[in-house]
């Protein structure tokens, strides 16, 4: 199975058009065109049929995540615990 066909079914499942997909694949800074975006879904011989390369799908799954769960929220800044306080080593005494 390519990527294209994961990509194809992962759209027909999740009922996606271009326009979400665009917007999807923005939550993550990717920039697509619908021209672009519609070479992945043609046919394998069709002329203009554009191979789905990894980093495509990569966003593409990074962004459904952020558009079915939302974004993380953001973490609490832990307080560091000062580690520059005096620890003093003792020297064994004989």
């Amino acid at each position: 199975m390519t990527n294209n066909d994961i990509f194809k079914k992962l759209r027909v499942a999740h009922k996606l058009r271009d326009d979400d997909i665009i917007k999807i694949l923005e939550l993550v800074d990717f920039r697509v065109t619908k021209s672009e975006l519609g070479a992945f879904f043609r046919r394998e011989d069709h002329p203009n049929y554009v191979e789905c390369g990894d980093q495509i799908l990569r966003n593409f799954l990074n962004g459904l995540i952020i558009h079915l769960r939302g974004p993380m929220p953001a973490k609490e800044s832990k307080k560091k615990s000062n580690t520059n306080t005096e620890h003093s080593k003792r020297k064994k005494t004989k």
